[in-house]
């Protein structure tokens, strides 16, 4: 299907994380035994029109056992949806078949971005009367670029534009800083594995989770790369001092829109923010190549609203049967444990940590 389904993508929702190269390189090295359908709708000419692809395994919420049905991702996706045409009348055509299908108890699919097609689905589901519920997961800032560098900094404030001279220059009094940006060739994978090293020397490598100390997180982002330079989106960046890198980012220039799914950098220099010099550099050259927007992915932190307090809201969303195993689990995730939470939250703040 990767040619139909390819051609689908680009006509409608155009982001790699849609691609179906991006969702068989997850399944591949997250979930290669997981049992994967395939909802898809096609025009009365035989084209695809529409295409969800959904997870069924047995699994737990709440701490109750139950049938899912789950989309195919995790924190690695940065966003998940329903790719479609149309996508009111592929919502309530793939919830037409879902609700005949009695082989599930829960639908969960996440990080949908506000305004996804998945969306459809969830409110077809309401309208049937099915219980439901959302999670707000992530609000991921992005960065409209315009057509100078000098033109985006005149809207950040004062504070900011020092702050930027002064982290440079610190950077530029200890030795020779210059940018490189890679999108391929016979050394890729060599350069992977040099900007890896540089995530793990960092706080990400003491805790256990930078992408060489998980065997498929490696793979998933080994394959991704190679695959991604092969059809031109790749764009990995690297700050050097010296000539030795100092800073990584991992990201692709897809549809013109730069996308930032990892980074590192090297932390015993962060007097000097080497992190903040290579975005500024990434930002500047995505200027000059006619880039329109930057999206930082993932949850909003300081570093990124600095930047920009532009979000995209993304959110969990939950389809119960229409059942009572279906409304305990519903009333369980969305009213029992939320209710708990308040009121055991004012007991741990005044009794939790501490003695």
């Amino acid at each position: 299907m990767e040619q139909e389904w390819n051609e689908l993508v680009v006509t409608t929702q155009d982001e790699p994380f849609y691609r179906h190269e991006f969702l068989r390189i997850w399944m591949t090295h997250f979930n290669p035994g997981a049992r994967l359908e395939i909802l898809t709708a096609r025009d009365r000419s035989g084209k695809l029109a529409a295409v969800f692809p959904l997870m069924k395994t047995r699994g737990f919420l709440c701490g109750l056992p139950a049938r899912l049905g789950l989309s195919t991702g995790n924190s690695h996706s940065c966003r998940f949806d329903m790719v479609a045409e149309d996508g009111r009348a592929a919502g309530k055509t793939f919830f037409a078949h879902l609700a005949a299908d009695k082989t599930w108890d829960v639908i969960r699919i996440a990080d949908v971005p506000e305004g996804g097609n998945a969306w459809h689905l969830y409110r077809a589901a309401e309208e049937a009367g099915f219980p439901v519920g959302t999670w707000e997961s992530q609000r991921s800032p992005y960065l409209p670029l315009p057509s100078s560098y000098h033109e985006l900094l005149g809207r950040m404030s004062s504070s900011f534009r020092a702050n930027l001279r002064r982290r440079r220059r610190r950077l530029e009094a200890m030795g020779s800083v210059s940018v490189e940006r890679v999108t391929g060739g016979a050394d890729l994978q060599a350069r992977l594995e040099e900007g890896f090293a540089i995530e793990r020397s960092g706080w990400k490598g003491k805790e256990g989770t930078a992408i060489v100390q998980d065997k498929k997180t490696h793979g998933f982002y080994t394959e991704l790369a190679h695959t991604a330079a092969a059809r031109n989106y790749l764009s990995l960046f690297f700050l050097k001092l010296d000539g030795k890198s100092i800073a990584f980012h991992y990201g692709f220039t897809y549809g013109g829109v730069y996308y930032m799914p990892k980074l590192g950098y090297d932390e015993t220099l962060k007097e000097c923010s080497p992190g903040l010099v290579l975005l500024e550099e990434i930002i500047k050259d995505c200027i000059a190549r006619g880039v329109k927007e930057y999206d930082f992915l993932g949850r909003a932190g300081d570093w990124k609203t600095q930047w920009s307090h532009q979000m995209r809201r993304h959110n969990w969303l939950y389809i119960f049967r229409d059942s009572r195993f279906g409304q305990a689990l519903q009333t369980t995730k969305f009213k029992l444990i939320p209710g708990a939470k308040q009121v055991l939250w004012p007991w741990k703040v005044n009794h939790g940590s501490g003695g």
